[in-house]
């Protein structure tokens, strides 16, 4: 038996196959084979977006600046650990080859 991987697909790209079936007329069958995906799946867009809870789903257009900007400290933060984590290594040098100069 083939293992499918779940696929996670955007709020707009589930709000613009919802348009394709209430907008333009397209039956929910033909837009799901359309898209690749199930029909199972565009019926249970179709019916969130009648019930108002599909443009609920949030993303990352929904987040406020202050989110926004507490995400990219935490990601600055992360990355200066990474870099101090890397400094607190020990270094690895070569061994020093001392030549030897010999008169003749």
């Amino acid at each position: 038996m083939e293992h499918m991987t779940r696929r996670i697909f955007t709020k707009e790209f589930k709000l613009e196959a919802v348009k394709l079936v209430k907008e333009q007329g397209y039956s929910k069958l033909k837009t799901a084979k359309s898209l690749d995906i199930s029909d199972n799946s565009i019926t249970l867009w179709i019916k969130q977006y009648d019930e108002g809870r599909l443009m609920q789903i949030p993303g990352p257009m929904s987040r406020s600046p202050e989110q926004e900007k507490l995400l990219k400290l935490r990601r600055e933060l992360q990355e200066a650990r990474i870099e101090r984590d890397i400094l607190k290594k020990p270094r690895r040098t070569l061994p020093s080859i001392q030549s030897e100069v010999r008169p003749d």
